[in-house]
């Protein structure tokens, strides 16, 4: 092993560390002479490898390149050169016989690469695009924001992650686009929901002009925390940036919005589909029509274009040139950009080249803002790993339904959330439903799954009084636990219900009802009453005790004591919601 521990014992020919500096008149040892130190002459290995270690404690240790120089010994004036094949360390060694061992061809951008397990991109269009193809030489590059929320790069269950495009014009690359005083609203926001079986992603556009509530949310600024108080029927696009609201407030308020837990964010500006785009060599469009929009400066014929830069930004950006002109029409733009954005990426094309590797994360870690739980590239690329596992072909990109604002009369300008359309493609999303159909064989397994678990709400049911429950409190909400028990005793004749107190380990997502096989009937009871999805039902392998109770854990999901749990979705998705495959190549915006 050579003296910095990056290979095995006889990958590197230990002559040719051995370099004449001609400004030092030295020879000096190049532990890595793949790649240019930036240490001094004279410096120490240690001081360097601890700096590069101390960059990012969750990325594992690589010691940076250094050198280290033989200085003068003995006489003054007389320094000690190590021989033509020799080792400095083997004082007398003979000569390496025969052939020397050919160096390693891999290249440092190979070596480097720390994205090993697919590239599920994720990019962020309309106005700005967000990728994370990310490695370790990168990891300097990302900032973070803390929301007050933590949350593991990795969970078990469903991921959700929250994508914002900000309209911010300060910064390198953001320059002459629109009003150079914009505080940075979400311009474009996309919440990609992965189910927890990694068989299917969603991706929701929502509407920047949508009338919607911001909740009160909290903002941290050099080390001081300040409440910011919610509003009432605003465009969504205020969630952040107005009043000084972060990236932690767009998250509140799709989280309300949806019912949806959002489990990370990342946040990119305008410059960031300009250099993505580039970097893997062009994006594939189609256009049905010819296009000249002076507004967004676009301008390309009809057909199908690889476009990349300026002119991408141009694509993502355009509205005035297609269908109805308004922020839907450009969000179709967006998503068909999305979808062959995502395609290239996940190409054997990029990934089989290191030097689109290289730009891809070099421009998505500079235009990357992320929370603190992805907050380094050890952290990133586990997620993206993790999120790679869906197929192309069961991703879908779909619009928040909505609706013209009602109060505007004829002057449409903003929008209004169209509920009876919205609620059950809502539902889909929380409960795992694939809005494209998976494939024959993941569909089965899922079937046969689904069946199993299905069964358990079959059956009997015991009589509301002979019900015994222990309810605790994972909601996140004070008091949700005794309310949830008085509602039981009171309305619903439930004597043997109790209060458990709070939860293990804290908030939960989702409502859990955990039973033994004997306690069936009774859990089909509870489960009617409090509208439980058949994914709430968790039943132990052996029979309880006679007089033991069951355990209700109520979830953030638990609203209120008489709202049921979880609002039946749809087999598939509504006929008339704005919808793109991802892998669909046929599409031409009109």
């Amino acid at each position: 092993m050579d003296a910095q521990g990056r290979g095995r014992a006889g990958d590197i020919d230990p002559a040719d560390q051995w370099v004449f500096d001609p400004k030092t008149g030295s020879y000096e040892l190049r532990l890595d002479h793949a790649e240019e130190s930036e240490a001094t002459p004279g410096s120490g290995t240690s001081a360097t490898a601890s700096s590069s270690a101390s960059a990012d404690s969750d990325s594992p240790a690589v010691p940076a390149p250094a050198r280290s120089r033989v200085g003068t010994q003995g006489k003054p004036g007389r320094r000690t050169v190590p021989g033509q094949r020799g080792n400095p360390r083997r004082a007398g060694a003979k000569p390496a016989q025969g052939r020397r061992k050919p160096k390693p061809k891999q290249s440092k951008k190979k070596k480097a690469l720390m994205w090993t397990g697919g590239t599920l991109a994720f990019v962020l269009v309309g106005g700005s695009v967000a990728a994370y193809l990310v490695y370790q030489h990168f990891n300097n590059n990302i900032d973070k924001v803390d929301v007050g929320i933590n949350n593991d790069a990795v969970i078990d269950g469903p991921v959700n992650i929250l994508v914002i495009g900000t309209d911010k014009r300060d910064g390198k690359g953001n320059e002459g686009y629109g009003d150079p005083g914009s505080v940075g609203h979400a311009d474009t926001t996309l919440l990609f929901h992965v189910s927890e079986d990694r068989t299917n992603a969603t991706a929701l556009s929502i509407p920047r002009d949508m009338i919607t509530d911001i909740p009160e949310c909290p903002t941290k600024k050099d080390g001081q925390t300040k409440i910011i108080p919610g509003t009432k029927g605003t465009r969504f696009n205020e969630s952040l940036g107005q009043e000084g609201r972060d990236p932690g407030c767009t998250w509140r308020t799709v989280e309300a919005l949806t019912g949806l837990k959002v489990t990370h964010f990342m946040m990119a500006d305008f410059n960031a589909v300009k250099e993505l785009s580039s970097a893997v060599g062009g994006v594939e469009v189609c256009l049905a029509k010819d296009i000249n929009d002076p507004k967004s400066h676009l301008k390309l014929s009809k057909g199908r274009h690889e476009i990349e830069g300026e002119d991408a930004l141009a694509f993502v950006r355009t509205r005035h040139s297609v269908g109805f002109e308004s922020d839907l029409d450009r969000i179709k733009l967006q998503q068909q950009f999305l979808s062959s954005m995502i395609r290239k990426m996940k190409s054997g094309d990029t990934l089989s080249n290191p030097k689109k590797l290289y730009d891809l994360g070099n421009a998505a870690t500079k235009s990357l803002t992320v929370d603190t739980g992805i907050g380094s590239v050890s952290k990133l690329t586990s997620l993206g790993k993790e999120l790679s596992k869906v197929d192309l072909e069961n991703i879908t990109f779909a619009t928040v339904p909505v609706k013209d604002n009602p109060a505007e009369g004829k002057n449409h300008r903003t929008v209004v959330l169209d509920k009876p359309k919205a609620d059950p493609l809502f539902a889909m999303v929380q409960q795992d439903i694939s809005l494209t159909e998976v494939k024959e064989k993941e569909k089965k397994a899922k079937d046969a799954a689904d069946a199993k678990q299905a069964a358990l709400l079959k059956g009997p049911k015991a009589e509301p009084a002979a019900v015994r429950v222990k309810v605790q409190n994972g909601s996140g909400r004070v008091g949700a636990a005794q309310e949830a028990v008085t509602w039981m005793q009171n309305s619903k004749g439930m004597r043997l219900t109790s209060n458990g107190g709070n939860a293990t380990g804290g908030k939960k997502d989702k409502t859990i009802l955990e039973f033994a096989p004997n306690q069936a009937d009774q859990a089909r009871r509870l489960a009617e009453i409090m509208g439980l999805p058949v994914e709430a039902l968790k039943q132990a392998t052996s029979d309880a005790a006679p007089t033991a109770g069951m355990t209700l854990v109520l979830g953030a999901d638990f609203k209120a004591a008489g709202t049921p749990i979880s609002i039946p979705a749809p087999a598939k998705a509504p006929k008339d919601i704005q919808k793109i495959e991802a892998d669909d190549k046929n599409i031409c915006a009109k």
